[in-house]
């Protein structure tokens, strides 16, 4: 492999001492050491599951462990990459991202940091490559944060003991410790105390079990982690530790054990990490979760005490009112001579209350069954659903010498009942609130917008909608109570003058929510009102 001549290089063969492969094994990401002339020295068990396969220390080249590959999938020269060039300048070269390929074929992204590891004289005797997979990480930010944590942890990694000790007492993100076999602290480093909150005088020496709750040490907690870790070279747990002043936090723990060349264990490593942040944010989560379950089993019940109100509308209350309906128009019609004008007056405001009353149940009824009836969606052709809305209303639109005109309008997948409703409600407000004197005259017109023009409104937007606008030239409103229309019950004028219940708008809102879209108004008084209706575009109508 070239090198620049301008790179001072020690000649001295690169030697791992034990304690620097152990740490180096206990490692939870892919770490390997190359020496000046590129042949692998050691590397731990997490790169060799990385690689896919076990080179031979000491002889094979690293550039023979693996293929790699640029993120677009083209072939990356070895000479490019970071290692190779750290190793040619003498200077550490950024990390960077690449697809490393298994024997198998199996790809996996990477981030690759290399680091120069230099001799007490300060020559360059190899580099230490860390290799993070990050290929099922969302996060990527986050990692490679910690990456860039342990790329500086390994960049201490030297020749001599005093700098590993440096390196590991100088980290604050991590609590670092050794444990002896039994589990009693050996060295205690800034993150230990920053985390758990101990000066190293307090607790070197002590063991490591003062970092557990009373539970966890009746349940042998930590002697069954030094067990698996002894048994199985690693234990991994996360749960509540104690602080000095006894408060708690979510640790995330890793322990490893070490061995000696006879491969007895001599002691542990035990990485931990404070995720209390996490932790909370989680159970945050779960609660809020469980408060929207809350929330839904609230809203099935209210349907269905909504359906039950429905049915005694359409049956137990409209039965009596079509008695009260039956008999004063008997006694109108048989007593009618033989009442006083004040009789007659009496009877014609009961009759008209009970007209009022009928419409009224009706018209909840028809605002319920649009809140609760199942959303079955069938292509609907807007222009026949308005033609028969037309239909519907012919006698009051000759009586008022109505003009209703409509460009094409679109095919939606909506509920045929439900849109027929809505377009009998807009076009039956526009008759009704006409001006005395003034043939109504209502235009319809469509287009296709961008979903960032959609007025403000509940739920997720799509890219486009449809957008229909039917004006009239009424008597208008006034524009503060553009929201408040849409209302149940809301009425805008007094009900002598014109009828009503103040249901038909919100009927209007209702149905064209249950279809994803939005509703909004504007209008000036004594100058007609415009309704915007909003229904996304599928994807079938943007083909």
């Amino acid at each position: 492999m070239p090198f620049s001549d301008s790179v001072s290089r020690s000649q001295t063969t690169l030697q791992i001492p034990l304690q620097y492969r152990q740490f180096l094994e206990s490692l939870p990401v892919a770490a390997s050491v190359c020496d000046v002339a590129g042949r692998l020295i050691a590397f731990n068990e997490a790169a060799v599951v990385l690689w896919g396969r076990r080179p031979e220390a000491g002889k094979e080249h690293w550039t023979g462990a693996w293929k790699l590959f640029n993120l677009d999938g083209s072939p990356l020269a070895l000479e490019h990459t970071a290692l190779a060039l750290t190793l040619k300048r003498g200077v550490a070269v950024a990390g960077n991202e690449v697809i490393l390929e298994r024997p198998g074929g199996e790809r996996h992204h990477v981030i690759s940091h290399p680091q120069l590891l230099r001799d007490k004289n300060g020559l360059v005797v190899g580099a230490l490559d860390v290799l993070v997979d990050v290929t099922e990480h969302i996060q990527y930010q986050l990692l490679k944060k910690q990456t860039d944590e342990l790329s500086r942890m390994y960049e201490a990694l030297k020749i001599s003991e005093d700098r590993y000790h440096r390196m590991v007492t100088e980290v604050e993100d991590y609590v670092i410790i050794l444990l002896d076999v039994n589990g009693y602290i050996q060295n205690w480093n800034k993150g230990a105390q920053k985390i758990k909150g101990y000066l190293p005088d307090e607790v070197l020496g002590r063991h490591f079990n003062i970092f557990y709750s009373d539970e966890d040490i009746r349940n042998d907690m930590p002697d069954r982690l030094m067990k698996k870790a002894a048994q199985e070279g690693k234990a991994v747990h996360e749960g509540w530790r104690l602080r000095k002043d006894g408060s708690r936090f979510w640790g995330s723990v890793v322990l490893t054990a070490l061995h000696n060349p006879e491969g007895d264990v001599v002691g542990f490593t035990k990485v931990t990490r404070d995720l209390t942040d996490k932790k909370v944010a989680e159970e945050q989560l779960l609660a809020t979760s469980r408060k929207l379950e809350e929330q839904n089993r609230e809203l099935e019940r209210m349907n269905e005490e909504l359906s039950s109100f429905a049915y005694i509308s359409s049956h137990d209350l409209q039965e009596p009112l079509r008695k009260i309906q039956t008999f004063s128009d008997r006694i109108v019609e048989m007593e009618y001579d033989r009442l006083s004008e004040k009789g007659k007056d009496y009877f014609r405001r009961m009759q008209a209350g009970a007209s009022r009353m009928q419409k009224l149940i009706r018209d909840i009824l028809a605002y319920s069954r649009t809140s609760t009836q199942e959303k079955k969606l069938e292509d609907c052709d807007l222009n026949l659903i308005l033609h028969q809305s037309k239909t519907e209303l012919e006698v009051p639109i000759n009586q008022k010498k109505a003009i209703i005109e409509s460009e094409s309008l679109p095919i939606l997948k909506g509920i045929p009942f439900q849109l027929q409703q809505l377009f009998d409600n807009l076009l039956n407000n526009a008759l009704k609130f006409s001006k005395a004197g003034v043939a109504p005259h209502v235009t319809i017109r469509s287009r296709i917008v961008k979903g960032e023009t959609v007025p403000p409104g509940p739920g997720p937007r799509s890219d486009r909608y449809h957008h229909i606008a039917v004006a009239d030239n009424g008597i208008g409103f006034e524009p503060e109570y553009k929201r408040k229309i849409f209302e149940v019950f809301q009425r805008l004028d007094p009900r002598n003058e014109y009828g009503g219940t103040g249901i038909g708008l919100a009927i209007c809102k209702k149905i064209v929510e249950n279809h994803f879209g939005f509703i909004d108004a504007e209008s000036t008084p004594n100058e007609g009102a415009v309704f915007h209706l909003f229904f996304p575009v599928t994807e079938e109508q943007s083909d």
